[in-house]
């Protein structure tokens, strides 16, 4: 029985739901694993739901930001990196709808829609690691390209992916972006990913060795502002990854839930034949139960923001910017220490023999650990205190 229900009346979500039950079957076997999910980055492909979000008008379903970031929960119940593949799908996705012209929006969305293209990037903005000179183009139509070499490390989805955003700098130290295909010459995924969770997503190191770029290929150019609407990266990044770390807490829960009422037996000194009898037991599900609905509110308050933002498209100001940047910090912040306590705590009470290798319920956590350490607590908890003292939204930055 499930404890957290999805919204079936969305036929994207109730979609995942499907997808999540064929995801669970091996998910603990591919989780030891790691590598390539081709399996299931083909079933997500028969399942049209890499286009549920491309507008209508260019062959998508032109699904909401809340049905895109409830599919990243619902496979987090039990899948946190194909959760996190599908969910950092769509921020090239947000790149082109934010960037690019409108012929390329056109052409790169159409193909995607038609094509099921699984995106991905190697663009790490904290990591200025690859750079690109000017030559002469080789190809048929003349002119110049920009010549990539270097690397950028974690690089989601890159092993996966049919299409990378990928980024480097300029002699003169601005940032340039453009889309490539995967299988570009001189793209090398290096598939050394080795975190302790997150084992699925390929986000280790991509090199590129000598790799040619068309102008055409560019999203934006050189030195141009970032724009509140472009910045929404930071946050549709941000909700996927407290989507991720809300899925975890509730397949956790669930699956303790389970264990528990099935398998664990009751302490020698509870005094109870039962081990769901024991007062201490019932507390602690309740407890972490509530902490799971409390930061499923924040996560479903964040979304509708995200929506209301994005609905400005391009023409977004930076006071509605600010507001959804509130909304998704105080969600994303919740949701981490939520995760982080209900997949910790649910040992306690499923008792000793729950911590096997088997039972695979210490995914949950790797998972959550994983990505919480790459965006602090104490600066969200800062960025959230600053608004409340002072009324200031925080400025479009990495992780804000």
């Amino acid at each position: 029985m499930p404890v957290f229900e999805h919204d079936s009346s969305d036929p994207w979500v109730e979609r995942a739901a499907a997808l999540r039950k064929l995801f669970h079957t091996d998910a603990v076997a591919r989780d030891e694993a790691g590598g390539r999910p081709l399996e299931q980055v083909r079933l997500l492909r028969e399942s049209g739901l890499l286009a549920a979000a491309i507008p209508a008008e260019f062959g998508g379903a032109g699904a909401s930001w809340r049905t895109v970031l409830r599919v990243v929960r619902e496979f987090a119940k039990t899948d946190g990196s194909l959760a996190h593949l599908f969910g950092y799908h769509h921020l090239p996705l947000h790149a082109v709808n934010a960037r690019a012209t409108p012929a390329q929006r056109d052409s790169l969305l159409r193909a995607s829609a038609e094509g099921q293209w699984l995106w991905g990037n190697s663009g790490n903005a904290m990591s200025p690691t690859s750079s690109a000179r000017r030559e002469s183009d080789d190809g048929a139509g003349g002119g110049e390209a920009w010549v990539i070499d270097g690397f950028r490390p974690f690089s989601s989805g890159s092993h996966v992916a049919d299409r990378l955003l990928v980024s480097w700098e300029n002699p003169l130290g601005q940032r340039l972006s453009a889309v490539v295909p995967q299988d570009r010459e001189g793209i090398v995924i290096e598939d050394d990913w080795d975190g302790i969770g997150q084992r699925q997503t390929g986000s280790g190191t991509v090199r590129f060795q000598g790799v040619r770029v068309r102008d055409d290929e560019l999203l934006g150019q050189p030195g141009e502002p970032l724009t509140p609407f472009a910045s929404l990266t930071t946050l549709l990044q941000q909700s996927v990854l407290l989507n991720v770390f809300l899925g975890s807490a509730q397949g956790a829960l669930e699956e303790a839930r389970d264990y528990t009422n099935t398998t664990s037996r009751p302490w020698v000194h509870s005094g109870v034949d039962k081990h769901t009898d024991d007062p201490w037991v019932q507390r602690k599900y309740g407890e972490l139960a509530i902490k799971t609905l409390a930061a499923t509110e924040l996560a479903e308050d964040a979304a509708t923001a995200l929506d209301a933002a994005y609905a400005h498209g391009r023409a977004l100001g930076e006071a509605e910017r600010g507001k959804a940047a509130i909304a998704v910090a105080t969600a994303n912040l919740y949701a981490g220490e939520t995760g982080l306590a209900v997949s910790s705590d649910i040992f306690e009470v499923m008792g000793a023999r729950s911590a096997t290798t088997a039972n695979g319920f210490d995914r949950f956590w790797r998972n959550t650990r994983t990505h919480t350490l790459h965006n602090p607590a104490e600066y969200k908890k800062r960025l959230v205190g600053t608004w409340l003292l002072t009324g200031a939204h925080p400025e479009p930055a990495i992780y804000r």
